[in-house]
């Protein structure tokens, strides 16, 4: 059993609800303790004790559905790719996509609410984009006056900071805020952080957690792992991907269309032994690097066999996944200048700038890692960042 208690058990036992109709930000990841689903146990909720219609004519109403990137149900594979609105027939409300034609609550989508309520799992990364459908969220509610809840959820690899901040003038989908790439808060802290320090100003109340701790990873929280995203497959990925991510600004593959997306990386052209030789020699903390081919089913080099290596994190308190993934890209960059390259956009809705620069939040990362910057003296740079960072979100964290 788990001693953390989700912010949805803590919402759904408040009464807060009551009488209300619901918009619910949610996806498959959306669960309690039992798997019970959010719209499942909102739509129970709204049957009440005596019954009710299949709308919900109990203590709430369930108004609408809304869907992040890869679609309510997750069920878009790729990345980039955007998925239709819809009805879900079997509770007669309709589902919108907040990443298609918009990823910003219309005020037609919002019409009839009394409370929006978000219940996401992030994964700990600046650039996963859940956080940034809930901040677009808070600003449509901020705009038409709706309240919303955040349900709190743990962040899965604990609240340790590493990184530069997002520098101004590099915002997108990927990042819309100057904070580090691992950024060590829960999504109900961000929201406060999102509404409060960068001025969204929505109505919002966030439910916090009980017995959850900073230091937790997701597999001390008892709690069921359902993959928040389709390349999101373990907690051993989450732990990888604040550094692994970077790759999606590279010719080289992340290791999409494999088992293990974020842990595999790799090239065609790149000898799998001679690349975790050159990985291991740099004796970074707290991972072994593991020669490994392998060949994805699709995305880069579909089809195609790549040498390159598996990442095995033996330490978690002392694994620095951001300086690790600069590492890794230098490396590739070193064995093989002439095949290197950076992804040209577009990249997440930006068609200008380089997808490295959104990703890194500056285009700072290329220029160091082209110049060969010595990995010490990129992460000593860091330091200011994550110090600020950590100052900045202190009145907001809530554990």
């Amino acid at each position: 059993m788990s001693d953390v208690r989700l912010g949805t058990d803590v919402l759904l036992a408040s009464g807060r609800l009551s009488g209300a109709r619901v918009g619910i930000v949610c996806n498959h990841a959306s669960i309690d303790l039992g798997f019970r689903h959010i719209v499942d146990r909102l739509a129970s909720e709204g049957r009440g004790k005596n019954g009710g219609g299949r709308h919900g004519a109990g203590s709430l109403t369930l108004g609408a559905i809304f869907g992040p990137q890869h679609g309510f149900g997750s069920d878009v594979q790729d990345n980039m790719v955007e998925t239709p609105h819809r009805d879900d027939r079997s509770r007669g409300v309709p589902i919108y996509s907040l990443y298609s034609e918009t990823r910003e609550p219309t005020a037609e989508m919002l019409k009839g609410l009394d409370v929006l309520v978000i219940d996401l799992q992030d994964i700990g990364a600046r650039i996963y984009t859940y956080i940034y459908t809930m901040a677009n969220c808070l600003r449509a509610a901020a705009r038409h006056g709706v309240p919303v809840v955040v349900c709190d959820r743990p962040n899965p690899i604990g609240g340790a900071i590493e990184g530069a901040s997002l520098v101004p003038g590099y915002e997108s989908f990927v990042g819309q805020f100057p904070i580090p790439m691992r950024h060590g808060m829960t999504i109900g802290e961000l929201a406060r952080l999102f509404n409060e320090a960068f001025e969204i100003r929505a109505p919002l109340e966030v439910m916090a957690m009980e017995g959850w701790r900073r230091t937790m990873y997701a597999d001390s929280t008892g709690l069921p792992w359902v993959m928040p995203s389709p390349n999101m497959p373990t907690l051993e990925t989450a732990v990888v991907y604040p550094g692994t991510v970077l790759f999606e600004g590279t010719q080289l593959s992340e290791g999409r269309g494999t088992t293990r997306p974020f842990e595999l990386v790799g090239a065609p052209w790149i000898d799998a032994g001679r690349f975790a030789d050159a990985m291991n020699t740099l004796g970074l903390p707290g991972v072994y690097c593991r020669p490994a081919a392998f060949e994805p089913t699709f995305q880069k080099h579909a089809q195609q066999p790549c040498g390159g290596c598996q990442l095995h994190v033996t330490d978690r308190e002392l694994f620095r996944p951001v300086i690790t993934g600069v590492a890794l890209i230098g490396t590739f960059r070193q064995q093989s200048p002439a095949r290197f390259a950076w992804r040209q956009p577009p990249y997440e809705y930006e068609h200008d700038k380089l997808p490295i620069d959104i990703l890194a939040g500056s285009n700072e990362l290329r220029r160091q890692i082209e110049a060969e910057v010595p990995l010490a003296e990129i992460s000593t740079g860091w330091r200011e960042d994550e110090e600020a960072f950590a100052r900045l979100s202190a009145p907001y964290r809530l554990y």
